[in-house]
């Protein structure tokens, strides 16, 4: 079966985000009124598995060994068979 993950990658909240910060300083000074910009990724990542169950452990593994990381990051994702 053929599977699609959309996995979202975020600093943690208790860490600062210089990107984010710096966004946050650039729509304030174009008169936006934020209170708190983060900045992430975004993955898509299509994949083939056996059932829905193989691709969540296939892509829990990824996101533990590769796409983030776990001492400044966290990720959710989602996933649905196409």
């Amino acid at each position: 079966m053929n599977f699609k993950a959309e996995i979202d990658v975020m600093p943690l909240k208790e860490l600062l985000d210089p990107q984010g910060k710096a966004v946050e300083h650039s729509l304030d000074k174009l008169d936006f009124d934020v209170k708190d910009v983060r900045i992430g990724k975004h993955i898509t990542i299509k994949l083939s598995a056996a059932s829905k169950e193989e691709a969540h452990t296939k892509i829990e593994h990824a996101c533990k060994k590769l796409l983030a990381n776990p001492i400044m990051e966290g990720y959710k994702f989602d996933i649905v068979a196409e």
